[in-house]
Formats: C-alpha cells, structure tokens, sequence
C-alpha cells in the first residue's frame, strides 16, 4: 500500500467513527425528548385535574384512572411528589435503566 492508500484508508475510518457517534448522539437526544413528552403528559393531567376538580391529585394512578394519562410503564419510571393539593407536584420522568433523576 502506498501513502494515497494509507490516507484513504484514514479518512473512511474517521468517517465512519464520526458517523458511529452522530447516530449515537442522535439516539440520546431523541430518548430525552421523549422523557419530557411524558413529563408534560403527566404535568398536564395535573393541571387539567386541578382545573376540573380544583385540586391537584395525590398519585400518577389517579390521573392514568380519571384523565386517561398513558404511558409506556415499562420503558418509563415516573416520580410524583404532591405536597398540597394547591401546589403543582414535583415530577421526574426516568426512563428504566437510566440514572437517577
């Protein structure tokens, strides 16, 4: 092989290992997005259940139950913490096998 070859050989595998880590950088971005289409989700059956009964509701069952919240249960962990029923809960969105949120 001579130099040219060499150079070739370098710049399709800097190519390739460039693209390798657009797709994977394109995957985490997607996946994120699709943890906050669920926390808008849960936030708003929140707020739509605070604007009917005027009162935000104590658990994510109550919501999937009465304002027909769903989601994907086993791709999705979701933490629902109500502190009053006149103060939006806190919601973290986790999607299973990911970190903490």
């Amino acid at each position: 092989m001579n130099k040219r070859d060499w150079i070739k050989l370098a710049l399709t595998a800097a190519v390739l290992v460039l693209s390798v880590i657009l797709i994977a950088r394109i995957d985490v971005a997607q996946d994120m997005e699709e943890t906050e289409i669920v926390r808008a989700a849960v936030k708003d059956a929140a707020l739509t259940c605070y604007a009917v009964e005027g009162a935000y509701p104590d658990s994510v069952e109550y919501l999937r139950q009465h304002y027909q919240l769903a989601y994907d249960e086993e791709r999705y962990f979701i933490t629902y913490e109500a502190f009053a029923s006149n103060r939006l809960p806190d919601i973290w969105v986790t999607e299973r096998g990911a970190g903490a949120p």
